[in-house]
C-alpha cells in the first residue's frame, strides 16, 4: 500500500529544487498533486515528469503566492480538477537574497516579508478549513535554519522565516484535536539552483573561486556537505503520512548537524 494513496497533495514552488522533489516523491506513493510556481515552464516540466514516471494524477498552474487573490484562484481550481480540498499543503515557494541591513530597500524587505511569510499564510488560510471539516490533513511548511539562526546579510530572509516558525506553532495547536498536522522542515544549505545563486553572490562579493566559495558553505555543516533535495522529500513524505500523525508543531532541521535545536 503506498504512504499517500488516494491523498490529495497542493505544492507551491514545485518548479524546482526541494518542489520538485517533493512533488515526485509524494507522486510515488499515490498522491494527485496540485503544483503551482511563478515560471509556468518549469512547473509544466515536473508535471510532466509525474505522469510520465509515476502515472498519478497532476495539475499545474502559474501562482504567485505573496497574491491572495491568486492563491484562491488555484486553490479552487485544485478543488474544481480533484473535486475536493486538499490533504496536505507544502508551502515551499520562496526567494532567498542578501544585503547588508542598511542597503535592505522597502521594497527588499517587502518581497521576502510577502513570498515567504504571508504567501505561506495565505495558502494555510486556504487549506485549512476543508481539512479540519474532513478530520484529516497534513501541513508543511518549508522554512530554514535561517528560521532558527541569524546570519549576516539575510536580515530580510532570516526574519520571514522566523517568522513561518510562530506560525507553523500556533496554527498546529489551534488544529492539533482535528485531525491536522503542522509541522516545519527546516534545512540547510542545499543542493539546488537557489545554493547556485548564493555561490554567484560569494564569489562576486569576495572574489573567492567557485571551489573555495562550495567549501566554505559545506564548513557550515560537521557533515561538510550540501544536504540534497531528496533528503528533504523524505522527511516531508514521513510529516504527511499516517506515520507522522503524532509529530506537530515542530521544525525539523535537515542541515547535517548545522543547528543542534
Amino acid at each position: 500500500m503506498m504512504k499517500l494513496a488516494g491523498r490529495i497533495a497542493i505544492i507551491t514552488g514545485a518548479g524546482r529544487g526541494i518542489g520538485r522533489a517533493i512533488a515526485l516523491a509524494f507522486a510515488r506513493e499515490g498522491a494527485s498533486v496540485s503544483l503551482c510556481s511563478r515560471t509556468g515552464e518549469e512547473v509544466e516540466r515536473v508535471a510532466e515528469e509525474i505522469r510520465r514516471d509515476t502515472g498519478s494524477e497532476v495539475m499545474h498552474d502559474v501562482c504567485d503566492v505573496s497574491d491572495p487573490a491568486e492563491v484562491k484562484e488555484f486553490f479552487l481550481a485544485t478543488h474544481k480538477a480533484f473535486h475536493r480540498g486538499a490533504d496536505i499543503l507544502v508551502n515551499n515557494a520562496g526567494v532567498a537574497e542578501s544585503a547588508k541591513l542598511a542597503d535592505t530597500s522597502d521594497e527588499f524587505w517587502r518581497r521576502h516579508i510577502a513570498v515567504n511569510l504571508s504567501g505561506t499564510f495565505y495558502c494555510m488560510r486556504a487549506a485549512l478549513p476543508s481539512m479540519v471539516e474532513r478530520g484529516w490533513g497534513r501541513v508543511i511548511n518549508v522554512a530554514s535554519i535561517a528560521g532558527k539562526t541569524g546570519a549576516p546579510y539575510i536580515a530580510a530572509y532570516a526574519a520571514s522565516k522566523h517568522g513561518v516558525l510562530g506560525l507553523t506553532r500556533s496554527a498546529a495547536l489551534e488544529v492539533a484535536t482535528k485531525g491536522v498536522t503542522v509541522n516545519a522542515i527546516c534545512p540547510g544549505y542545499v543542493d539546488t539552483e537557489m545554493t547556485a545563486r548564493a555561490l554567484d553572490r560569494i564569489e562576486a562579493k569576495t572574489g573567492r573561486s567557485r571551489d573555495e566559495a562550495l567549501a566554505s558553505i559545506k564548513r557550515m555543516s560537521p557533515q561538510n556537505r550540501l544536504v540534497t533535495a531528496e533528503e528533504v522529500a523524505a522527511v516531508a513524505l514521513l510529516l504527511a503520512s499516517e506515520e507522522g500523525r503524532g509529530i506537530t508543531g515542530q521544525a525539523i532541521n535537515v542541515d547535517g548537524g548545522a543547528v543542534l535545536f
